[in-house]
């Protein structure tokens, strides 16, 4: 399974991101291994939604950083 998920930062921002290991991928997060995210610590999970193809998830990751993707995020996700 491929995940498509969202983190509250704490200075407000939020983050989008793609992995096929959830678990893992928000341990790396709260250890501020991501460089987007360590300097945001603590992030928050706002939703995740899982894929069975890959391809479909990270196409929606980038649908989702788009324009009409954060209007839709602010509204439908957050």
């Amino acid at each position: 399974m491929h995940y498509v998920y969202l983190l509250q930062c704490a200075n407000g921002s939020i983050y989008t991101g793609c992995t096929n290991n959830l678990e893992n991928r928000l341990k790396r997060h709260e250890r501020g291994e991501v460089h987007y995210t360590s300097d945001k610590l603590p992030v928050e999970v706002i939703t995740y939604i899982c894929f069975k193809d890959k391809y479909k998830a990270y196409q929606f990751e980038k649908y989702l950083k788009s324009g009409s993707g954060i209007a839709f995020r602010q509204k439908r996700l957050v």
